[in-house]
């Protein structure tokens, strides 16, 4: 039903030039110089089909890979078929029971879709840190007793010349935090339960993958 599926061999790796986007997340993905593969849908790009606007109430999401199957962004199915038409990418995984209908031919809606070219991505980039990335990392454990935790601390006390950083913050439940307050573990007679620190992978740097899709397990394994 496309021009291009995947046939389940790895697609030839093409270096391309750095990314040079806004930051390292998705947006930075469809800014990386001229004929981007993530480009496709741009203004001013050549587009061969365009989607019907009733395509259903339930707003659907794709993975790209890139074409060493990491992951690289999260962007609309629309814009996914763009590049599928462009034969910017191939379909690895799409969701039958929702077709998207054109003027004059059905296509499913694609799901997981990979490169036909590498994209190269620079290995620089930080994650910001941010609360919800704080309890996404501690896995929403307190970094003291490992109750349940909704919100965060700084183990060096921000009044006492701590940082926001990955490896002065921490998950928190509410006890342990009003109990602490502006003192250190230490002060306390806590032990940390892990050595805070930065998250890393592809999973962190990819705006969307926090929450996955069913089709998109078995491409986030090694992420």
């Amino acid at each position: 039903m496309y021009p291009a599926l995947h046939d389940g061999r790895t697609a030839p790796l093409r270096q391309d030039g750095p990314l040079d986007g806004d930051g390292p997340v998705g947006p930075a993905l469809g800014s990386g110089g001229r004929d981007h593969p993530l480009d496709a849908d741009r203004p001013g790009a050549r587009t061969a089909w365009k989607p019907s606007r009733h395509v259903g109430r339930e707003p659907m999401r794709t993975l790209v890979l890139n074409a060493g199957y990491e992951p690289l962004a999260v962007i609309s199915f629309r814009r996914a078929l763009v590049l599928v038409m462009n034969q910017k990418a191939s379909v690895v995984a799409a969701d039958t029971l929702h077709p998207v209908t054109g003027a004059a031919v059905s296509y499913d809606r694609p799901s997981v879709i990979i490169l036909t070219r590498y994209v190269r991505i620079p290995q620089s980039r930080l994650i910001p840190v941010s609360r919800r990335g704080v309890l996404r990392r501690d896995a929403n454990r307190c970094a003291y007793c490992g109750r349940n935790a909704t919100t965060i601390d700084h183990v060096q006390p921000k009044s006492r010349g701590g940082r926001d950083s990955w490896e002065n913050l921490v998950a928190c439940c509410l006890a342990c935090n009003n109990a602490k307050g502006d003192r250190t573990p230490r002060e306390m007679g806590w032990t940390l339960r892990f050595p805070p620190k930065a998250p890393h992978g592809s999973a962190w740097v990819v705006r969307g993958i926090e929450r996955p899709q069913p089709d998109w397990d078995e491409y986030l394994v090694a992420a």
